[in-house]
């Protein structure tokens, strides 16, 4: 989505993963819905009656954390805000992606549109401004244990309100005051509350959990495509998919993927008739009664024939995760939290980042099954003992061209990364800021592994198309009547649209990078969707 549609709206509840994708990643421009600043300006109406009341509110007039026991005097009420967002500006390592900073900004807007916070309406207005104009703050990765929220990047991203700290504006690394003065934006003094509202909850996390969930939904489904090409090209059949036989099992995630694999192949000529091969193999053993040693058989390896079921418990545990994360995306998850209503202060623990950090745990595990078995299809189409007829290494002329074997290599290496980073990160759990934080969530680093590893799966399902494509060409797809099905048509010509078949050795590495590019947006149209879990 460019900037050129209609903008999407923000009202604090209904913000999708997509939508999050189209604005952080692709530049959609977002608005406010009309209602939210009337709710933010009598909910900071009411909160401006406690405090004239003197009434302590925890991060409003006192210390923060484990300084809790500590009051702040009324003239330093604003100071206390600013001083937060520098002292917390401490993270390390390269800076983040600009989508996943981006997804933050537009994160904590929304969080803030529900009038539980207690800020002005130009708080939010500000965050959106900087966002719709492409104002990025420079955000360190490391920093951040998910427990009071992702305090430390958040500090780097909601500095940048009020002119401080670096941005990333118009191509170029500058100061955040100069860019708010290039786009015309003017920055703010944070009130008395502000300041903790931009930076309690977990909105860096949720941000690189739904870019996470958006390709983890693409690639499930294209390794299941890419398992029924493969199952076309090594002339195999689709028997194993049948409805009833998943129906007995009664797992929603294994029958839509026995789903998706029919449909993926329908139309395919390659696929060998079970009901001709029974007949061709009982012409072969002759009625013998002893050992016959035959040219084919009746099941495929478990890479094809188990492919729902090793395959469909990863449709339904990203199903799971976005459930969870949409759910984060449209919640309250600061603190303290003010209910106007009542005029009522809530300490909570709402800036916990348990639910992300769970999901992405088990996200990790689900794109590492992904990768595993598209090694095991990879090293089936490389090796002629188990290929069906196909030259070594997918090679037009092998011996003196090489093929494949290096991509296979390099295929092996990304697929171990992700098994060396699919281990949980929530489970690693230490107490810090002076034993007020004794349990976090370490919601981030699971979100950033998971983002790692999707960058590696993505890459090594590239890897796998490229193959896939070559052994296509070399069954002859696209001469006489040879056709594939209409799902593994659309990846084939998807490849064929940015790389050209490998008659001779040549580099790959930008073919590969070529094709990654293509996943990661999503612009090779499977045909495909995933429904029913």
């Amino acid at each position: 989505m460019s900037a050129n549609h209609a903008p999407i709206i923000l009202n604090g509840k209904t913000l999708t993963t997509s939508q999050l994708v189209a604005i952080a990643r692709d530049g959609a421009q977002v608005g406010l819905d009309p209602a939210v600043s009337g709710l933010l300006e009598s909910s900071r109406a009411a909160f401006e009656k406690k405090l004239a009341r003197h009434e302590v509110i925890y991060g409003v007039n006192t210390g923060f954390g484990g300084n809790v026991k500590f009051l702040i005097a009324d003239d330093d009420m604003g100071n206390l805000q600013q001083n937060l967002l520098r002292s917390l500006s401490c993270g390390v390592g390269e800076p983040l992606p600009a989508a996943i900073v981006r997804g933050s900004m537009l994160l904590r807007a929304n969080a803030l549109c529900n009038g539980y916070s207690a800020v002005r309406p130009v708080v939010v207005e500000r965050l959106l401004q900087l966002l719709n104009a492409g104002i990025t703050p420079v955000t360190p990765r490391y920093g951040s244990v998910g427990a009071s929220g992702d305090l430390v990047p958040s500090a780097h991203i909601a500095r940048a309100l009020i002119g401080d700290g670096a941005v990333d504006y118009q191509s170029r690394r500058m100061p955040a005051l100069e860019a708010m003065r290039l786009a015309g934006i003017e920055p703010i003094t944070l009130l008395p509350k502000e300041g903790l509202a931009l930076l309690n909850g977990t909105t860096v996390m949720t941000s690189a959990a739904a870019l996470v969930v958006d390709q983890a939904d693409y690639l499930s489904l294209l390794i299941l495509v890419q398992v029924a090409l493969a199952g076309e090209i090594l002339r195999g059949n689709t028997d194993a998919f049948e409805p009833l036989i998943h129906e007995m099992k009664h797992h929603p995630g294994q029958i839509e993927a026995a789903r998706l694999l029919r449909e993926a192949s329908t139309g395919s000529t390659l696929l060998q008739d079970l009901d001709t091969l029974r007949e061709n193999i009982r012409q072969r053993s002759g009625g013998a009664t002893g050992t016959v040693e035959l040219e084919t058989h009746i099941q495929t390896p478990y890479s094809l024939r188990c492919a729902p079921q090793g395959l469909g418990q990863a449709l339904e545990s990203i199903a799971q995760a976005r459930l969870w994360i949409e759910r984060e995306m449209n919640s309250v998850n600061d603190n303290p939290l003010f209910d106007s209503t009542d005029e009522r202060v809530y300490h909570t623990g709402n800036f916990y980042g348990g639910h992300v950090a769970r999901a992405m745990d088990g996200v990790k595990i689900d794109l590492t099954t992904i990768a595993n078995w598209g090694h095991a299809l990879m090293a089936m189409l490389m090796d002629p003992r188990f290929s069906n007829g196909l030259p070594p290494n997918l090679s037009m002329h092998p011996g003196l061209n090489n093929g494949f074997k290096g991509v296979q290599l390099a295929h092996t290496s990304l697929v171990v990364a992700c098994r060396q980073m699919c281990a949980p990160s929530s489970i690693h759990t230490l107490a810090t800021e002076q034993y007020n934080q004794d349990v976090v969530s370490l919601g981030l680093h699971s979100a950033m592994t998971a983002l790692d590893i999707t960058a590696l799966a993505r890459d090594s399902l590239a890897m796998l198309a490229l193959a896939l494509s070559q052994a296509a060409d070399l069954r002859g797809v696209g001469k006489g009547t040879v056709r594939l099905g209409t799902a593994t048509d659309r990846l084939y010509r998807g490849v064929r649209a940015v790389v050209q078949i490998l008659e001779n050795d040549r580099a790959l590495e930008t073919d590969i990078a070529a094709v990654s590019q293509q996943l990661q947006m999503r612009s090779i149209d499977l045909g495909l969707k995933i429904r029913g879990i």
